[in-house]
């Protein structure tokens, strides 16, 4: 992380100042260090240059380790399957099984296969409509973010899409962000090898809690994170809590006569982000203005199933073909 950061962070659990120690830097950039809080005494570690901020009351599946950890041992046990998936030509294989293709390949270290595998894969696991959706939002929303001077902090940045093109396209530092380490750390292993990782700092923490002060964030963004966020809870007061500007997020909706796509949406609990109407009162309730931009509808349908790995699936949703109403959430 870097160290302009230190300004804006605070504990995340009772908001106290933060007293740092240093143990390694490399010219402005922390590798290692450890933050303790001056009021309740909390650490939190800075780690081959990640930032954790995680606190232990709130529960958090890894989505990303526990993914990994599955293939990976999946595989170890099935060395003929692995072999098949590795050795079947690209265009023979589905695009789940692409796409599991190109998690090993960066697995090993060989990034610009894996990036070509994912391209590849990419227009095959989505329909037309849905990536002319998605690719419109991306665009709009870069054009808003170019008119900002500061660092641009990314909410629930996964897989890093979205961050690599920012840093591809503007000037801004970039804040990546997660809960999982795993996937952080993952994050800059592929952004050094793409000469992107200049101007990004990693920070993990829960969305739910975090540790900026109050108003230190002028712009955040997120790329379909907020309904990828576990029981949110007031997440809505807690980003008012910390940001002074804008916050975007890219974002879909399904429609509520949607049945069989309503049924599994409520089942987890993913409603509040995944309707329109429930997303403008969730910033609403907690004082924000707010509009949604750039408004497209396109077909979706159901990403198909692992061929060589059975039953290997990459998206929950939608169980079927259906219409999704796509924009980007502007809130300030």
């Amino acid at each position: 992380m870097q160290e302009f950061l230190i300004e804006m962070l605070e504990c995340p659990i009772c908001h106290g100042e933060l007293i740092w120690k240093i143990n390694h830097r490399i010219e402005n950039r922390i590798e290692e260090a450890e933050a303790v809080c001056k009021n309740c005494s909390a650490v939190y570690p800075v780690q081959k240059g990640i930032g954790i901020f995680l606190t232990p009351d709130l529960q958090r599946n890894d989505f990303w380790e526990q993914v990994g950890s599955q293939l990976a041992q999946f595989l170890q046990k099935n060395p003929l399957i692995e072999k098949k998936l590795m050795d079947t030509p690209l265009n023979e294989l589905n695009p789940t099984d692409q796409n599991f293709r190109a998690s090993i390949l960066e697995e090993r270290g060989k990034y610009f296969l894996a990036k070509a595998t994912i391209d590849v894969a990419l227009s095959k696991t989505y329909t037309q409509e849905y990536l002319k959706c998605f690719n419109s939002q991306i665009d709009y929303l870069i054009a808003q973010l170019s008119s900002f001077d500061a660092p641009i902090v990314d909410l629930a940045s996964g897989r890093v899409e979205f961050a690599e093109i920012i840093l591809g396209k503007l000037n801004q530092a970039v804040v990546i962000t997660d809960f999982s380490p795993r996937i952080l750390y993952r994050n800059r292993k592929w952004l050094e090898f793409f000469d992107l990782y200049d101007k990004v700092s990693l920070l993990a923490f829960d969305a739910r809690r975090t540790p900026f002060k109050d108003g230190a964030v002028e712009v955040m963004t997120t790329n379909l994170g907020l309904a990828n966020i576990e029981k949110p809870g007031n997440i809505t007061l807690e980003l008012r809590r910390i940001i002074s500007g804008k916050f975007f997020a890219i974002s879909f909706f399904f429609q509520e006569n949607d049945e069989e796509n309503t049924k599994i949406i409520k089942k987890f609990g993913m409603d509040k982000f995944l309707f329109k109407h429930s997303a403008l009162e969730a910033f609403r309730s907690a004082g924000w203005k707010v509009k949604i931009k750039n408004m497209m509808i396109g077909k979706a349908s159901p990403t198909p199933k692992g061929e060589i790995i059975e039953e290997g699936a990459l998206d929950a949703l939608p169980v079927n073909n259906t219409r999704l109403e796509w924009g980007v959430l502007t809130a300030q």
